[in-house]
C-alpha cells in the first residue's frame, strides 16, 4: 500500500532548516544516527514531508529511498501534518469486535478524511491504532489524551462537539 501524501503545501522556515542541519551536524559520523535525526526533525516540523526527508538525505549522504523506507515503516513517523486534535480509534481485536470499525468509518465520513489524514482546516487528524490497553471499555477512541469508551456511532457527534473551539 502506498503512503498517502499531504495536500497541504510544505511551509518550513529557514530557522527550522538551520536547526535541522545543526542536529544532523551533531550526529555526523554516529552509527545509527538516522532514527534520532528523524525523531528530532519531526519534533521541529511536526511531520516529515518529502522536503525534510530530502534535506536529511542530502546532509547525511543517505539515499532518499532509504529515508522514505524508514519513515513509512515506523508508525511513530508521519508524512502529514497533525491536526490540533488527533482522533485515534482502537482497531485491536476487542474493540473491533465491538464495533470500532464502524466508529472509524463514521468519523472518516463526518470529517471527510481517510485514516492518516488531517482535515483541511488543520483541526482533526484521524488515525487507527491496534490497542491502547483499555479493552474493558471497548470500543475505545482517544482525542489527544482524552479517552472515550463503550461507544456507539451515535456518540460521535457529542464527542466532536467538545472540540469545536
Amino acid at each position: 500500500m502506498a503512503a498517502k501524501t499531504c495536500s497541504i503545501p510544505f511551509a518550513g522556515t529557514a530557522e527550522q532548516e538551520a536547526r535541522l542541519k545543526e542536529i544532523i551536524a551533531s550526529h555526523k559520523g554516529d552509527k545509527g544516527a538516522l532514527m534520532p535525526v528523524l525523531q528530532q526533525a519531526q519534533e521541529i516540523y511536526g511531520y516529515l514531508p518529502i522536503e525534510v526527508q530530502t534535506i536529511i538525505a542530502t546532509e547525511m549522504d543517505i539515499p532518499l529511498e532509504k529515508i522514505y523506507g524508514v519513515v513509512t515503516f515506523y508508525s511513530q513517523f508521519s508524512l502529514n501534518p497533525k491536526g490540533k486534535y488527533t482522533i485515534s480509534v482502537c482497531l485491536g481485536t476487542a474493540c473491533y469486535v465491538k464495533g470500532s470499525g464502524d466508529l472509524f468509518d463514521e468519523l472518516s465520513a463526518k470529517l471527510g478524511i481517510s485514516g492518516g489524514e488531517t482535515t483541511p482546516d488543520g483541526k482533526f487528524s484521524l488515525v487507527d491504532c491496534r490497542c491502547i490497553g483499555a479493552c474493558g471499555l471497548a470500543p475505545v477512541l482517544t482525542v489527544n489524551d482524552d479517552v472515550y469508551g463503550r461507544l456507539t456511532v451515535d456518540d460521535l457527534d457529542g464527542i466532536l462537539e467538545k472540540y469545536q473551539d
